[in-house]
């Protein structure tokens, strides 16, 4: 779970490096965010002389791709991961990257993230 203030790293090559929750977009006021929820990050650390326009202080749109805290499937089977990632996404929901690094959940596959599914390494 996600929730205002949280920090996650980034699991693309768009420049950014770390990321800070700082909007749960929803009806009315949503507390937390989950896999596959697009929330509103500022970027807190980004690579020198990236390419792309993404540097710290930015506010950009990402979807959660890994958490920490346990999910539960409908199966009964629960997945979690080591860390909080994210990927930044553009104004029309597309990665901004070309690559993703690391696992991601099978939950964006059924949210309709084909593309991010498609260019992970491995869905768990």
């Amino acid at each position: 779970m996600i929730q205002h203030m949280s920090r996650l790293s980034v699991a693309d090559n768009s420049g950014a490096k770390q990321l800070m929750c700082i909007g749960i977009p929803g009806s009315g006021f949503r507390r937390y965010a989950g896999l596959g929820d697009i929330i509103t990050c500022s970027v807190k650390d980004a690579v020198p002389n990236a390419q792309e326009a993404i540097r710290a202080g930015k506010v950009v749109r990402a979807v959660i791709v890994r958490v920490v805290k346990n999910t539960r499937r409908a199966d009964g089977t629960h997945i979690r991961f080591d860390e909080n990632a994210a990927v930044v996404l553009t104004e029309a929901l597309m990665p901004v990257g070309t690559r993703i690094f690391g696992p991601v959940a099978r939950e964006l596959r059924e949210k309709g993230y084909m593309r991010i599914v498609s260019l992970a390494p491995e869905v768990v």
